[in-house]
């Protein structure tokens, strides 16, 4: 599973049992504070039963860890402690840009674009697609 976190809303992504294709999942409204994990997102973790939750941080272009980033880290910690599972901090820099070219590729209209959620679940998507890719090779 692979979470794109962000203050309003976290997109997610989930893999089928096979761990071989990530599709969109759903999109969840941010808990306030938004580092504590919403409870919708507890309960779908338990559905869902995921070995690994993969978490997007949000770092600058050139690397470094800004504001939004300690957010997201301790968003997985709080993930990591409250579910017991594997989280796995994955750096995000382009899967919202990603996100946006699939929405484009797949010729979604652009007030379909806009609506609110979609493009989260595509940068959690990109996120598990990458992490499945690199643990094929590796």
């Amino acid at each position: 599973m692979a979470l794109d976190y962000g203050r309003r809303r976290i997109g997610v992504a989930a893999t089928d049992p096979s761990r071989t294709i990530a599709s969109p999942h759903s999109t969840l409204a941010n808990a306030d504070p938004p580092e504590e994990p919403p409870a919708g997102l507890l309960r779908l973790l338990a559905d869902l039963e995921p070995v690994v939750v993969i978490v997007g941080i949000p770092v600058h272009m050139d690397g470094t860890a800004g504001e939004m980033a300690v957010e997201a880290r301790r968003f997985a910690e709080r993930i990591a402690l409250l579910s017991g599972l594997e989280v796995v901090h994955r750096d995000e820099r382009l899967s919202s840009y990603e996100a946006e070219e699939l929405l484009r590729e797949m010729q979604i209209s652009r007030r379909r674009r806009r609506e609110k959620g979609l493009k989260d679940m595509l940068a959690a998507t990109v996120l598990l697609r990458e992490y499945l890719g690199e643990s094929e090779d590796g």
